[in-house]
């Protein structure tokens, strides 16, 4: 929600202040204050206030959201920070199995959502979400030795502990390490298939079905987190940290296997990081330096993708590999210290209560398991359709950029936009602005659930970790092959792009997506316009251009792709546009519609229809514009759901169709 204002006004907006109510865990530094916030029926009330925080999708505005969302996160922190300090054994025992476990559930129940999480979802599931929270609140209250304090005593059942104190800060950096590392990368069982993903036929690993292999491998790390002497040893730090390495430097299968042990590596060191939290003694210290670390760490993260629009930008740009660097650090520095003195570690382990919680956690683990895989059967349904041999002569072509599949107001817009889009009969789509596999995006897959609402192919374009803001393709004919561009950007921001090959009936068409670069970088505009020139006049096949080019007609980008692309316009006659263009050669015309984006993203789509020659047949394109749908075949007409003709921009929150649209060609 933070990010939402950024993403809006692209600047720094001032709302990034609110991430400081992650700091709450602070207050219990302060004796009284804690003394206070530990009382049983005070930390059941601090649950209740974190869960107003989940209704938060229900505000009447997106301010009011964001402050509800804020008010639940702050007594949230506290709630995580409080049960830590608990001398009661088995219920500190029990609190690092719940955020294992619960982790785990929130991955399963983004299976079931083809990626999105339920809670965000819509007004029922997040009722749904609300409801079992307030339930879970209810049971906590009437659960007897909830919390016994002060900090850890120092008896007979908690020697182990004491004579094991660690550095607290140490453990802080590593904790607040892990939490950014598991949101990256173990947020949703998709996010390592696009971080590896390359272009048609050779893709790599789908989301779909081999997301399941990233469900194993995070439930395994959790198998693995019982054993300390593999969890604490060197030869497994060398693993996750090369894993991590692995995944960005690799390609598809290969950085695919390096993403699963990382996820491994992840899940592993949650429960000997949580108990060295708490065997600090300081835990409020200890989270309030791992939030900060985190922020420290999620700003980083943003920075490499938007350095074009952030002050200092130019020494993040396209920086992962340091980002990497630095997880690898505040790993390596942690693990000095929770391997220390590693054999009382395993004699509180040993503890009879610890194997009775252990085996408790291991059925739960295993019906989780068994849910999550369900998932993906219940999906397995979905098939593509197979349009390549309904001798279709025409189709038609868009583009839009989709503003990572939130409206304007910051919504989720994924059922709407999908209604949208089947409603306009398209059947290549270029949805720009799409890459929400990022963890201030939400770890959405666009492209997952697109493709199964749909029944539609997808190239999920330029990888994830290629800190673009995405390029999806989505066919309802098959893609036959594809290549992934990072257009030259010397100056601004990484402009992707896709060349795809599409059998369409059994014609080959070749396709040309891209969202070029900011209108501010001159250079970067001039070689990108140069590199797509060159694809489009390669192309042997008839070709479609479908590109964000921020520039104005007939301007020296436009003249490079008509005069060097040897490319026509759709409609040279339409002079108001700016950002998005279709182009085309080897193609006839049919129609150009251009449809009021309606509220759901800040541009609107623009579709063209074109019939396929006959191959070796004489024909010519056609040049005559006429906005009668009368004077032309019923199967040429674009969908009359959106109006009819119309003169003008829509600003009505509706989709209409406007800018003298729908043209046909005589």
């Amino acid at each position: 929600m933070i990010w939402f204002y950024p993403l809006n006004e692209l600047e720094i907006s001032g709302y990034e202040a609110f991430a400081t109510v992650l700091f709450s865990p602070i207050l219990l530094t302060l004796p009284y204050m804690q003394n206070f916030l530990q009382k049983k029926y005070i930390f059941v009330f601090l649950r209740f206030c974190a869960t107003l925080g989940i209704l938060s999708f229900q505000a009447s505005t997106t301010l009011n959201r964001l402050f509800l969302l804020c008010f639940g996160c702050f007594f949230q922190m506290l709630t995580f920070t409080i049960p830590l300090s608990n001398s009661n054994e088995v219920q500190r025992k029990r609190y690092e199995w719940s955020l294992l476990l619960g982790m785990i559930s929130f991955v399963v129940s983004r299976i079931w959502f083809a990626s999105f999480v339920p809670a965000w979802w819509d007004s029922l599931s997040n009722t749904v979400v609300f409801t079992v929270c307030i339930i879970a609140d209810v049971c906590v209250a009437f659960q007897p030795d909830l919390l016994v304090f002060p900090n850890i005593k120092k008896d007979d059942d908690n020697k182990h502990l004491a004579a094991t104190s660690k550095c607290w800060w140490k453990i802080g950096v590593g904790l607040g390490s892990l939490l950014y590392a598991t949101q990256l990368i173990c947020g949703e069982v998709s996010v390592i298939t696009r971080w590896t993903v390359k272009g048609y036929p050779n893709t790599g690993p789908m989301p779909y079905p081999w997301g399941f292999l990233v469900l194993t491998f995070l439930v395994l790390g959790t198998y693995i987190s019982k054993f300390s002497n593999v969890v604490c040893s060197r030869t497994w730090l060398f693993v996750g940290c090369s894993s991590f390495f692995g995944l960005y430097y690799l390609n598809t299968w290969l950085a695919f296997l390096a993403g699963l042990l990382l996820t491994s590596f992840i899940s592993s060191l949650w429960p000997t990081m949580i108990l060295n939290a708490i065997q600090t003694g300081k835990s409020h210290r200890v989270i309030s330096l791992s939030v900060f670390v985190w922020l420290l760490e999620m700003l980083f993260s943003v920075w490499t993708v938007a350095y074009n629009f952030v002050p200092g930008g130019i020494y993040t740009r396209e920086r992962t590999g340091t980002m990497i660097c630095i997880l690898s650090f505040c790993w390596i520095v942690s693990f000095f210290e929770i391997s220390r003195d590693t054999t009382t570690i395993k004699k509180y382990l040993a503890k009879p209560h610890h194997q009775i919680i252990n085996n408790k956690a291991n059925i739960l683990l295993l019906i989780l398991s068994i849910v999550g895989l369900s998932g993906f059967a219940v999906r397995y349904p979905y098939q593509k359709a197979d349009n390549v041999m309904k001798h279709n002569a025409s189709f038609t072509a868009a583009i839009w950029t989709f503003h990572f599949g939130y409206d304007n107001k910051g919504w989720p817009s994924l059922v709407r936009a999908a209604s949208l889009l089947e409603e306009t009969g398209a059947d290549v789509i270029t949805l720009l602005e799409s890459d929400a596999s990022k963890p201030f995006l939400g770890n959405n897959d666009l492209g997952m659930w697109l493709g199964e609402r749909l029944n539609m192919y997808v190239d999920f374009g330029p990888s994830t970790r290629d800190h673009t803001w995405g390029n999806l393709l989505l066919s309802k004919y098959p893609i036959l092959k594809s290549v992934h561009h990072l257009l030259p950007s010397p100056e601004g921001e990484l402009a992707p792009a896709i060349t795809a090959t599409v059998n369409i009936s059994g014609s080959l068409v070749d396709f040309v997506v891209t969202h070029m670069g900011n209108d501010r970088d001159v250079l970067d505009r001039k070689l990108q316009a140069q590199f797509l020139a060159k694809e489009l006049k390669a192309a042997t096949n008839p070709v479609v251009f479908l590109g964000y080019v921020t520039s104005a007609p007939f301007g020296r980008d436009y003249e490079e792709f008509v005069a060097r692309g040897n490319v026509e316009d759709i409609d040279s006659t339409d002079v108001d546009r700016w950002c998005e263009y279709i182009m085309y050669r080897g193609l006839r015309r049919l129609g150009y519609a251009r449809l009021s984006h309606g509220g759901l993203s800040d541009t609107e789509i623009q579709m063209a229809r074109f019939s396929i020659p006959t191959h070796g047949a004489d024909w010519h394109d056609d040049n005559i514009i006429t906005t009668n749908p009368n004077k032309v075949d019923q199967s040429v007409r674009f969908s009359s759901k959106f109006g009819s003709h119309s003169v003008g921009h829509n600003w009505l929150e509706v989709h209409k169709y406007h800018m003298n649209t729908p043209k046909y060609f005589l």
